[in-house]
């Protein structure tokens, strides 16, 4: 048995209506003012009203942030924690997808530790304990309910910095698939991408570990039997329920090893180009899982996910040729559309290099590594649904 040392995890609050006992989570971790960190959107959906009244039935004081931003940055994480020191709050909850539990788990580091977040750039770095946090996902994808890093991106270069501390991991995440019913569809296919990628990149990457490849199996079966009606807008509840659950289970499997290559490529296409980062990480995945299926263990696991595709009725195709089927039901279109060219390669490889999780991809990657990758990227026609 290889060592390994495994990491908290929030308690896991699931179903249909399990928004109703945030207040509940909120009183049990000691909560009596609650600073809620959500968007607009969030609130045009009736989430924040539906959040709000149970605190409010509860006798719960809260206030509502709901400046978020897509991506965040250092100033957007700055602005929230400016804002949370004009209210007493003692508690914090990240309402909506990634981006709102991102801010949150920023702003509770400059709330309760000062400076600025590339202070935090790395783990472990706060030094002053960090208040209460309660995750509720409104998306099925990021995972980030279940880790203890914020993605923040740096003002200017948009560079991805992952800021980590225990202290900053939640104490509950409420998964009620309810509240993933008003995604857009939009969202909901690059989220489910997103959840997708993040099971088949800790599957493989250098830092799995017997626990950690427990919750990247389990996510994957669970995503599996529910993103194609979710990429075809026909996802019942319970789909929404296992997607969701999928995405969860898929951020313990991050939180306890790591990622890999399509993300550390993905992220500077979202830098320089504006793609979305669920849209850039699925382009990048099926070519970096055949960089990947040279290695004979990737491929084992490849190949072992493939089986249980097969066994489970989900599909009857190898793994990757799966992936690419799925990409062409999501009809992403290619990275020359998004108005990607081939003279930004050099400077894409670059960046890829400099993203922290291309270091545990089961292929080592070289910035001429990610030269091919990219060109293989941009060549490739768009996957088709026929």
């Amino acid at each position: 048995m290889e060592i390994f040392t495994t990491r908290p995890s929030p308690r896991l609050v699931g179903g249909p209506g399990a928004l109703s006992q945030l207040a509940d989570c909120v009183k049990e971790i000691g909560g009596s003012h609650v600073l809620i960190v959500t968007d607009l959107g969030i609130v045009s959906a009736g989430h924040v009203e539906r959040a709000t009244s149970r605190l409010s039935e509860a006798g719960i004081e809260f206030t509502v942030y709901d400046a978020t931003h897509e991506s965040p940055g250092e100033s957007d994480i700055k602005a929230a924690a400016e804002f949370a020191r004009g209210v007493e709050v003692d508690c914090i909850v990240g309402l909506g997808g990634g981006s709102s539990m991102d801010t949150a788990k920023g702003c509770n580091f400059l709330l309760t530790n000062g400076g600025a977040m590339s202070d935090y750039k790395g783990y472990a770095l706060a030094r002053s304990p960090m208040l209460p946090f309660i995750a509720v996902p409104t998306t099925a994808g990021t995972g980030s309910e279940c880790q203890s890093y914020a993605v923040i991106s740096r003002d200017g270069s948009h560079e991805k910095m992952a800021c980590g501390d225990p202290k900053a991991l939640a104490k509950f995440a409420i998964l009620d698939p309810e509240l993933t019913e008003s995604m857009p569809q939009p969202v909901a296919i690059l989220t489910a991408l997103d959840a997708l990628a993040h099971a088949l990149e800790t599957a493989v990457c250098t830092r799995r570990n017997a626990f950690s490849s427990a919750f990247s199996r389990e996510a994957f079966l669970r995503i599996a039997s529910s993103i194609e009606a979710v990429l075809t807008d026909s996802a019942t509840l319970e789909d929404r329920g296992e997607m969701l659950l999928g995405a969860a289970f898929s951020g313990l499997a991050i939180e306890n090893s790591m990622l890999g290559a399509a993300h550390a490529s993905a992220n500077p296409l979202t830098a320089r180009f504006g793609l979305v980062h669920g849209k850039a990480v699925a382009i990048m995945l099926p070519h970096v899982m055949r960089v990947n299926d040279v290695d004979p263990e990737a491929r084992d696991t490849y190949d072992h996910y493939g089986e249980l595709l097969t066994r489970r009725g989900y599909a009857d195709l190898p793994l990757i040729d799966w992936v690419e089927a799925l990409l062409g039901i999501a009809d992403l279109g290619s990275l020359d559309e998004a108005g990607v060219k081939a003279a930004a390669i050099p400077e894409l490889a670059g960046d890829a290099t400099k993203q922290w999780t291309g270091q545990f991809n089961p292929r080592v990657m070289t910035e001429e590594g990610f030269v091919l990758l990219y060109k293989q990227a941009l060549e490739s026609l768009t996957p088709s649904t026929t």
